[in-house]
């Protein structure tokens, strides 16, 4: 005994692979930029201590300040974050990449300034490197 498909059962199966697409868009788009980008935020240390957390949604340079003068200047534009300046001799801190992702850092190791992504968007590399 053959079972047709009936017009009843074919309307039946679009609304659910519309359902379907429908919730796979919402989980990508909802967990993509537009929800952590909000989230995400750089934090600095100076020597150790927080000297600031700045959220990476808002365009903004950062002077930051040891023992009163400025000894880095971070640029936060389009979502990243980069040292621009620094008045250490090397001056490695500028010329390492912008960061965005989460757990991504620029350190100025003669200034002892860390900044840390946190609460961004996971980077799509591994944290072990061979």
């Amino acid at each position: 005994m053959k079972k047709r498909i009936r017009k009843n059962d074919l309307i039946f199966l679009g609304i659910l692979a519309a359902l379907v697409l429908v919730i796979y868009i919402v989980m990508t788009v909802g967990t993509g930029r537009g929800g952590e980008a909000e989230d995400a935020r750089v934090e600095i240390t100076v020597d150790g201590e927080v000297y600031g957390v700045y959220p990476l949604h808002t365009d903004t340079e950062i002077s930051i300040l040891r023992e009163g003068e400025t000894a880095n200047v971070l640029v936060i534009k389009d979502g990243q974050a980069k040292m621009r300046e620094a008045d250490c001799p090397d001056r490695l801190c500028v010329h390492q990449r912008a960061i965005s992702k989460t757990s991504e850092t620029i350190v100025c190791l003669p200034n002892r300034v860390v900044v840390t992504v946190v609460g961004g968007r996971e980077s799509e590399i591994d944290s072990i490197a061979k």
